[in-house]
């Protein structure tokens, strides 16, 4: 199997998902990935491709299509992160920011009340994805998650399972930044 490379920037952003699910399954443009002949760039193309390589798409029809929704959810949900990090007026848009975001949290919370994972029982990419975006809302505010005891399961599921748990324990795992120099949080 042809050794799959991956570059990025040194912040987490949209390339932590992508490294802990090619830790979980393997060991120009910025980002990319090279993976044998194929060479692919934009995260979220570099994220389904793993993602379809090795399973963490979706069993069925139906599981699919909740993986695409919840993917474009989250989309959603990081969208007005970015806008707040990298905006104009972040110390005045934050307090807006942090009262709006409690609406989407619950409605989090309610959706993992009978799941384990966000498209059902079983782990999906975007599992990656909605455990690195709420990672970044505890870091950003740990009060967020303190009364959302599912999604903080959730976060204590993800990171115990035995490749994340190796992952995050290696010099690879940044923790910050999240985002790069020019947002107004990092």
């Amino acid at each position: 199997m042809a050794k799959v490379q991956l570059g990025y920037w040194k912040i987490r952003g949209l390339a932590q998902p992508i490294s802990m699910n090619k830790e979980m399954v393997l060991n120009s443009a910025l980002p990319y990935l090279i993976d044998g002949d194929i060479k692919i760039t934009q995260s979220n193309a570099i994220l389904r491709h793993i993602a379809r390589k090795h399973n963490l798409d979706g069993k069925d029809e139906k599981s699919k299509v909740l993986v695409d929704v919840m993917e474009n959810q989250a989309m959603d949900f990081r969208n007005g992160f970015v806008r707040l990090c990298y905006g104009p007026d972040f110390e005045k848009n934050k307090e807006a920011y942090l009262k709006n975001v409690v609406s989407m949290l619950e409605l989090f919370e309610k959706y993992l009340a009978d799941k384990t994972w966000f498209a059902g029982n079983e782990i999906t990419f975007v599992d990656f994805v909605m455990y690195e975006l709420l990672d970044q809302h505890k870091l950003f505010d740990a009060k967020l998650l303190s009364s959302k005891p599912k999604l903080t399961a959730f976060l204590d599921r993800f990171e115990a399972l035995p490749q994340i748990k190796a992952y995050m324990a290696t010099p690879c795992f940044m923790a910050r930044p999240v985002n790069n120099k020019s947002a107004n949080w990092k």
